[in-house]
């Protein structure tokens, strides 16, 4: 059974490849300085992006969903409770892991839908579970 990084693999994998790159660049054109990418905590799961905002104030988790049109809905549909909890965790996870002096700290979703030839969409939707 294929988990994790080997489960990222053929066109859903690029896609998911192409969407954290495209968030990746939004982040740093806002100011946001990148910390980490893909970042494992064990069994509990992987961050996709961990970012300090531009004032430099807070540490935020950013999960990303790219998707290729909405005919299933907004990408940020797909953060459910449990997802949320789970994010949450990860994050607390990431602090601990570095140490003191990560300051406040916040979950974000980036949403990217991927539409033919037009533009990537970026839709960025801070303090998700707050």
């Amino acid at each position: 059974m294929a988990t994790g990084r080997q489960a990222a693999t053929g066109v859903r994998g690029a896609l998911g490849r192409f969407g954290e790159d495209m968030a990746v660049r939004y982040l740093g054109d806002q100011g946001y300085a990148v910390l980490d990418r893909n970042w494992q905590c064990g069994r509990e799961g992987e961050l996709d992006i961990v970012a300090r905002t531009p004032d430099g104030a807070c540490v935020v988790a950013v999960e990303v969903k790219t998707r290729r049109s909405l005919a299933y809905g907004s990408p940020l549909e797909a953060i459910t409770w449990a997802k949320a909890a789970r994010l949450r965790r990860l994050a607390a996870a990431w602090c601990r892991a570095h140490g003191p002096g990560t300051g406040d700290v916040r979950i974000d979703v980036i949403g990217v839908i991927v539409d033919g030839s037009a533009p990537p969409q970026i839709l960025h939707v801070e303090g998700v579970t707050g």
